[in-house]
């Protein structure tokens, strides 16, 4: 099995709503966001996925965000946008993006910062 990993970046804006604590207030983040596919399988050429096209579907999702309060974009508009809901969101909508493709999406990782962040795997 081959795991093919790419890493993005946005900026972005956010508060937690019922967090009681200073996170409750607007505040920003260089987010980070991981990808991690399993392929059991290399094309013909010897690639197990192309990069090119795995960074485009997760840029068509990233766009959306940066810049942002991610408060304002759905699906954070009626859930918080914790590291936990922004790393399930981005998996939920790539899977969809990857859905023809003979490959396994296995974990989205949602960093804040280099020292916390989040890995989701279903």
């Amino acid at each position: 099995m081959y795991e093919i990993v790419v890493e993005k970046h946005f900026d972005a804006a956010h508060y937690l709503r019922g967090y009681q604590g200073k996170c409750e207030n607007m505040h920003g983040h260089r987010y980070t966001v991981k990808v991690k596919l399993g392929v059991v399988k290399l094309n013909d050429i010897g690639l197990a996925y192309d990069f090119t096209d795995l960074k485009r579907h997760l840029d068509d999702i990233l766009k959306r965000y940066d810049h942002t309060c991610l408060n304002e974009v759905p699906p954070f508009d009626k859930i918080n946008p914790s590291s936990e809901n922004i790393a399930a969101a981005i998996y939920t909508e790539l899977k969809e993006k990857l859905s023809a493709d003979p490959i396994t999406l296995t974990a989205v990782e949602a960093w804040e910062t280099p020292e916390q962040g989040v890995v989701y795997r279903p």
